[in-house]
């Protein structure tokens, strides 16, 4: 496969390296005093501004990926706690300066009509949001949200005589055997419980501090700042809400449905927490690899079922080295695909063991290096950043549309229609998990000197909401008090999750288009993810044939389309 080399660096001298804040200041000062005196000055202004951000950027990525993947070596995390102590708090007010500067210029109406326009109303955002005070507090979130993956990553179970990460030892909740099963749950589980109080305190501290930030900027809760910060135009809270109430009215009733399906199958009195992932179609737990090689390679096969270019994509990384995809001591939990803007050639880090959830995983994380590959070529940095809404889009119609092609992973036609099937379950089950997580979200903003205590009632409250009502928790409420702790993304990413709800719905109707008609179904959607962030989140998912709507009437016809192609399953 081709190993791509970046482009020609035309503002930053070939050899430039990100070392301290004093070989960096220059090059600020001079985008910040460079006269501009036409529209094709500001263009290639923008152009040069961009390509430092590229740079910068890359090498953040890279510091956060040795980080994460031996969470232990201090060299690592040292390397990234400089970049974020010492050089972003610098950063952060040229590129407000910046920002008013491109703002102030009398040829920006010109840019915004040339294909500028969602950059400059990306700039106009930052603009209103930054305040100098809050440089320091964002250092200070930073390096204590990581301290999240620091804690998750040291976590470890013993099974059977083996010491286990706690995605190795969750292998084990899809045994079909029922005893495994709960020995594998309570060890997993009394080993998060053990961190409560940790995960507590620094999620109590996270809020405070975030707060803090978002009176500074103006705003009545950071819930609000938010909103602005991330660039969500195109729907308000109330909208959320809305979400939240059809998932609850549309998607929870299925959700019952499966779960008294379930607990039929399995030939049960109670539905415990230890029986919601074992696959109760066949004798075996799904095993549709056994390395992380085989992983990579079946993926490239199956994304090049879909278009050559796809698989080619996963073939470069491959031969560039930009995947970590095993689990190990140390290593950080999770996965993602991190985009590395320089050279345009992402980086996918996941925690793979053997099972489906790790083919999905890699099939998420596949179309997310896709999307990158598709905008690498973009004008502008900015353009390469589309918001969540778009990004999850990309990932979330590549678990839907290779699952067409999952026969190379699945030889075996029954194994094939298991996998399918749970998948889909996975599906009805991730829409109410979405709502509770970003339901209780709200919560937390809205009200940040909570007790710890009024945290936990209001969790459990949220929680009963969307979950299903079979199963049992008699005995285990302690830990579903908790079940909040293992959701990464409201210490590290906070309000980033709502996407996948909207992303999840436009992912079904995207895999409809293809089932339909897999050519044209295909173009939209890859000339939809073409678009990188250049227009509206509305027009782009128009590109890829499918409308920006997560209301009642919507999620219910796309439900009945799962529920149907669960259906032509077998199972």
């Amino acid at each position: 496969m081709q190993v791509i080399k970046r482009n020609p660096r035309k503002f930053l001298k070939e050899d430039f390296k990100v070392s301290t804040w004093d070989n960096l200041k220059s090059l600020f000062e001079e985008l910040k005093n460079r006269k501009i005196s036409s529209k094709e000055e500001l263009r290639k202004w923008f152009q040069d501004r961009s390509e430092l951000e590229s740079v910068l950027e890359e090498d953040m990525a890279w510091r956060y990926i040795r980080m994460t993947g031996d969470t232990a070596n201090k060299e690592y995390t040292d390397a990234f706690n400089f970049f974020v102590a010492e050089i972003q708090p610098n950063i952060a007010p040229y590129s407000n300066s910046l920002d008013e500067k491109a703002l102030r210029s009398v040829f920006l109406k010109d840019m915004r009509e040339s294909g500028y326009a969602v950059a400059v109303r990306s700039i106009e955002k930052e603009f209103k949001i930054f305040r100098e005070k809050n440089i320091p507090l964002f250092t200070e979130l930073e390096q204590e949200a990581h301290k999240y993956g620091a804690i998750s990553g040291a976590m470890m179970v013993e099974i059977n005589g083996k010491e286990l990460t706690m995605q190795q030892a969750s292998d084990f909740l899809q045994s079909t055997e029922r005893e495994k099963r709960e020995m594998a749950y309570k060890k997993i589980a009394e080993r998060r419980y053990k961190e409560k109080d940790k995960l507590d305190d620094l999620y109590s501290k996270l809020i405070l501090l975030r707060n803090k930030a978002a009176l500074n900027a103006d705003y009545p809760n950071y819930r609000d700042y938010m909103f602005t910060a991330m660039g969500r135009f195109d729907y308000k809270p109330e909208d959320c809400f809305s979400f939240h109430e059809a998932v609850a009215s549309e998607v929870v009733p299925v959700l019952n449905e499966l779960a008294t399906d379930r607990k039929k199958q399995l030939k049960l009195d109670q539905l415990k927490p230890w029986d919601l992932s074992v696959n109760y179609f066949g004798k075996n737990p799904l095993k549709p690899f056994e390395t992380s090689t085989e992983l990579l390679d079946k993926t490239i096969q199956c994304f090049s079922k879909i278009g050559t270019y796809l698989g080619e994509c996963i073939g470069t990384m491959k031969a560039m080295g930009h995947l970590d995809l095993e689990s190990r001591k140390g290593k950080a939990p999770g996965g993602y695909n991190y985009p590395l803007d320089e050279i345009g050639v992402p980086f996918i880090f996941m925690n793979a063991t053997s099972n489906l959830r790790d083919l999905v995983t890699m099939v998420h994380e596949g179309g997310h290096a896709f999307h990158s590959f598709l905008a690498k070529d973009l004008e502008l940095n900015v353009f390469k950043h589309p918001p969540s809404e778009v990004a999850e889009l990309a990932s979330m119609s590549m678990e839907l549309i290779s699952m067409e092609h999952w026969d190379i992973f699945f030889k075996d036609k029954k194994e094939l229609a298991r996998a399918k099937r749970e998948h889909l379950e996975g599906i009805i089950q991730t829409l109410p998990w979405v709502a509770t997580v970003d339901r209780f979200q709200h919560w937390i903003y809205e009200n940040p000197t909570h007790s710890v205590d009024e945290r936990k009632k209001k969790w459990n409250e949220v929680y009963s909401m969307f979950a299903n009502t079979v199963t049992d928790w008699t005995g285990q409420e302690k830990y579903r008090n908790f079940m909040w702790q293992k959701q990464l993304h409201l210490f590290e990413v906070p309000f980033y999750y709502i996407e996948y709800g909207i992303a999840q719905l436009g992912a079904i109707a995207v895999w409809k288009n293809y089932k339909e008609n897999p050519k044209k179904g295909f173009e939209q959607y890859v000339n939809a993810l073409k678009l990188g962030y250049t227009k509206p989140i509305r027009e782009i998912y128009q590109t890829a044939g499918i409308k920006f709507d997560f209301s009642g009437p919507y999620i219910r016809e796309l439900i009945d389309f799962v529920r149907k192609e669960m259906k032509a399953t077998g199972l």
